[in-house]
């Protein structure tokens, strides 16, 4: 009598379901396709806006090679920004927000307002403190004035021309076209050859008074990290104070050290840039997108959709803001999302509660 067969023809196992690429691996791809396409992009506006590099001044070309990788990392940046599930979200509802025709006819001066008062005063700094809002405003708009002088130089959008090669009279052409004619020796002349210097005044006690309040504030001690917070302040600083030492050889020591410091300035100038992306001051580019969240909870208010504390009823927010919240929550797998409907002290009465019942049973 034969023994039973030990080999069983068993069926070829299933295929392995094919494993989806990382997610960390698709975002860095997309956010390096973002970066390269915007530094294209902006590679092919200083060609055309150059007339073909026919306005464009070699001198200036480390400034507009920091300012292509500066494109770079900001596009890559906000990709991986924008790709987590919060920031996602609220992005999102922003945009939406931003070009609802709904929101406009409920709120037509809503939009003006809060570009205004969050993004150019940024009235919120000024519940914190008045000197930092101060601080805050003289580099903010020092480094608007700089931005809007040196960027549109550097690629050769804009120049400056004197029919005699030596002025008094100048034209200032944009694209090539003449836009406005004034004289060197004028007001306006003065102020058109001394916006950076202007700039410079504005962004060094702004910059100073934070970089102060940083060294001797005990809360803000506590917190910082050098390239992170400190770095940026200091190279506001001396990129501000190398660029007044510029018009101070050329005007007050016939140019005695000027080439040194036209290095100095441009590699502080350069570092910036492409430090930007990567440090504090990524939130300048960060802060437009919350105008449009903070008009998605405007406009909600507008409409009296406020939700209430499941326990005490008091105002949490309004009512899409915390259903927005939940579905964060629930995208990053949080199974806690129900606590976004109660306001902070019934949460931590809730919480309480919950410890005397399952942790110190016994203890009132």
């Amino acid at each position: 009598m034969s023994e039973p067969s030990d080999v069983i023809d068993a069926a070829p196992p299933p295929p392995a379901p094919e494993t989806p690429p990382p997610a960390g691996r698709s975002v860095t791809a997309r956010a390096t396709l973002a970066g390269t396409v915007v530094s294209l992009l902006l590679i092919l506006a200083i060609v055309l806006g150059s007339r073909l590099l026919r306005d464009f001044d070699s001198a200036l070309l480390p400034y507009a090679v920091a300012t292509v990788f500066l494109a770079f990392g900001v596009a890559y940046r906000y990709t991986v920004w924008v790709s987590a599930p919060g920031a996602r979200r609220l992005f999102k509802k922003g945009i939406s927000s931003f070009w609802s025709m709904d929101n406009f006819r409920k709120a037509p001066t809503a939009l003006p307002k809060m570009i205004a008062t969050y993004l150019g005063f940024q009235k919120f700094l000024g519940a914190r403190s008045r000197p930092r809002w101060i601080a805050h405003q003289l580099m903010f708009w020092g480094c608007l004035l700089a931005a809007a002088i040196t960027f549109p130089l550097t690629w050769g959008w804009f120049t400056f021309t004197s029919e005699s090669g030596a002025g008094p009279g100048y034209d200032m052409r944009i694209w090539g076209i003449k836009v406005l004619g004034f004289d060197a020796l004028s007001v306006l002349g003065w102020l058109m050859f001394h916006g950076l210097d202007i700039a410079a005044v504005l962004v060094i006690p702004g910059a100073s008074y934070f970089l102060y309040r940083r060294m001797k504030d005990r809360g803000a001690m506590t917190g910082q990290r050098f390239a992170y917070d400190l770095l940026p302040l200091i190279c506001l600083i001396v990129i501000s104070v190398t660029g007044l030492l510029l018009t101070f050889s050329s005007i007050f020591l016939h140019g005695g050290g000027y080439e040194f410091l036209a290095i100095l300035h441009m590699v502080s100038v350069v570092f910036t840039l492409i430090y930007i992306p990567f440090g504090k001051f990524f939130h300048i580019v960060q802060r437009p997108a919350a105008v449009g969240m903070q008009l998605f909870k405007y406009t909600a208010r507008q409409d009296e959709q406020v939700f209430l504390c499941k326990r005490c009823a008091e105002p949490i927010d309004t009512a899409p803001y915390v259903e927005n919240l939940r579905g964060t929550m629930k995208d990053l797998k949080l199974d806690f999302d129900a606590w976004a409907e109660y306001c902070p002290r019934c949460k931590r009465v809730l919480r309480g509660n919950a410890y005397l019942t399952h942790v110190k049973k016994g203890f009132k």
